[in-house]
């Protein structure tokens, strides 16, 4: 009894593990009602996925499984539902074939006028920027491309068949799954990601050529408007004027120059200076948002879309925070400092506590005063140091406070000389904070390009207040030499210390609001340009000068 019920047992296990073996794998449209939840994609995005988890196993420990292959390090949460589902008997989908086709019958339904790629890489249903795809035909950016997926479910729903993956460049027909390869979509492409070969970027300068946007209107490469998305003038501004610093705008231009960075801040500017200068967009603009999002995550909101910032701390923010992020453990300098890194001598004078004299004989104090017996002494400390720069702020002199009728009209003036003399190493400043100090500085070495900025903008308990008053300055061969001391020149190097203007950052209107504008130069043609926001103008050298200038790029003449 013992032996036949023993032996019925294994005839079950044998019917139940044949049956099993036998029984078809399930589809994956076996179910309908299943939520659309699958983003699984083709073998390059899993294998980011795998990365960016940090769970990727190798092909070779895969083949070296006991048990045959598995695949069971999907993302995806319902991933040991979909696996079975949609491999449909095959041995995995790093072993599916995917169909490649030149020709695409919808490939006229592509419509650029709608594809914009400045704005964050996101599905528009899930907000998942994960093997995310555009819709060539809508614009719109979808998740995935299996038969669970959103950009699936997009094409079956709208009729929408070509889409492109964003991070691979790859474009596919949907549902139908196949590749298309065809050249006539490399201008989108270049306008996903923008590039330049070295000598392009060499020849930048040179190129007096316009471009045509797909709406007709010519603009020039480099001399693009930039979207205000809410009160972000103040880095448009900003970001225009760094854009003529042609060292700077050359690293950020070639991706390798900073591809050890992982600050998202370093690859979204670098992506803003490409698609700026790339001479095939589709349109003749380009909206800084993808640059905007990772300014407020780095700055943790002090500079963010919605509320305006004043340029002269955003400049220094940001030049800060891409030399820290650029910089290695190898090297401590970056591109930042080569280009605007100069060296101040300050010369603090300070006042301590008087002391009471009490000597009968009366000598000379290492300050130079002489006190007698029982007598207060003012004790005096000097300390010399030597401090980098970034930029130089410069100081207006008060407007008058009170006008006759005559003078109601008068906009007062003052030379860029005189508010210079602040550097000559004996005009004393004086300085309340943190205690009172009376300062003197000597600039002992000029950077390659030099920031001036001046002081309009002063802050009291009530308001604040801004200074009309006009800086005339050359817009051509400001000698320094002349009217500040500069060191001497190294063996066999002449000393530069004449400087052309660049970029002037004007505001207009009353501080606190207003409006931000700048005036920048092309080089290629050695015109003047009047830019705010979309708007970008042909102006007169003259009137650069004419204006209240905030903050200006001045660069060294070689």
């Amino acid at each position: 009894m013992v032996e036949n019920s023993s032996s019925k047992k294994q005839k079950v296990v044998e019917q139940d593990s044949a049956s099993a073996s036998a029984s078809p794998p399930k589809l994956a449209f076996e179910n309908p009602l299943l939520p659309l939840a699958s983003y699984d994609d083709d073998d390059d995005d899993e294998d980011v996925r795998r990365e960016e988890d940090g769970n990727r196993v190798s092909s070779e420990e895969r083949k070296t499984e006991p048990n045959g292959p598995k695949y069971s390090e999907e993302v995806d949460d319902d991933e040991d539902e979909d696996e079975g589902r949609d491999l449909v008997g095959s041995l995995g989908k790093h072993n599916r074939s995917i169909e490649v086709r030149r020709d695409c019958p919808y490939l006229d339904t592509v419509n650029r006028q709608v594809l914009d790629f400045d704005f964050e890489k996101f599905c528009s249903v899930s907000l998942s920027n994960l093997n995310v795809y555009a819709c060539l035909v809508c614009g719109k950016y979808y998740q995935g491309r299996s038969q669970k997926s959103h950009a699936y479910t997009h094409s079956l729903e709208a009729g929408h068949h070509v889409y492109i993956n964003l991070r691979t460049e790859k474009v596919y027909c949907l549902p139908d799954g196949y590749e298309i390869i065809d050249p006539s979509l490399d201008d989108i492409r270049h306008v996903l990601n923008s590039r330049f070969t070295k000598e392009q970027v060499e020849h930048l300068d040179k190129n007096k050529q316009w471009s045509r946007a797909l709406d007709g209107s010519d603009y020039l490469p480099g001399m693009v408007g930039l979207n205000n998305i809410k009160e972000t003038d103040f880095v448009n501004v900003t970001i225009q004027s760094l854009m003529r610093v042609t060292p700077l705008r050359n690293f950020f231009l070639i991706p390798e120059n900073y591809q050890h960075s992982k600050s998202p801040l370093v690859h979204r500017f670098g992506e803003l200076t490409r698609k700026i200068w790339h001479a095939r967009n589709f349109k003749g603009q380009v909206s800084p948002h993808e640059f905007l999002q990772a300014v407020m995550k780095a700055s943790k909101k002090r500079f963010r879309i919605g509320a305006q910032s004043d340029p002269v701390e955003f400049m220094s923010w940001l030049l800060n925070t891409l030399h820290t992020d650029l910089r290695s453990s190898k090297k401590r300098s970056s591109i930042i400092h080569q280009c605007f890194q100069g060296e101040l001598e300050v010369i603090k004078e300070s006042h301590g506590r008087p002391i009471i004299q009490k000597q009968e004989n009366a000598d000379a104090l290492t300050n130079g005063n002489e006190g007698d017996t029982g007598s207060e002494v003012q004790n005096s400390f000097t300390e010399s140091t030597r401090m980098p720069f970034l930029m130089l702020g410069l100081d207006l002199p008060p407007p008058p406070l009170f006008k006759d009728v005559m003078e109601k009209n008068i906009i007062p003036q003052v030379p860029l000389f005189n508010i210079l003399k602040k550097f000559d190493g004996e005009m004393v400043t004086e300085v309340v904070r943190p205690r009172m100090a009376r300062m003197r500085y000597r600039v002992t070495k000029l950077p390659q390009y030099l920031i001036l900025h001046m002081r309009r903008f002063t802050k009291n308990n009530f308001f604040v207040e801004k200074n009309p008053t006009l800086v005339n300055f050359p817009v051509k061969n400001l000698e320094l030499k002349d009217y500040i001391p500069l060191p001497a020149p190294k063996e066999n190097e002449r000393l530069r210390s004449k400087y052309d203007l660049i970029a002037n950052i004007v505001h207009d209107g009353k501080p606190g609001e207003g409006l931000y504008r700048v005036f920048v130069q092309r080089k290629s043609e050695e015109l003047w340009y009047e830019m705010q926001d979309l708007h970008v103008s042909e102006t007169l050298p003259q009137m650069v000068a004419l204006s209240e200038a905030y903050m200006q790029i001045y660069e060294q003449q070689q």
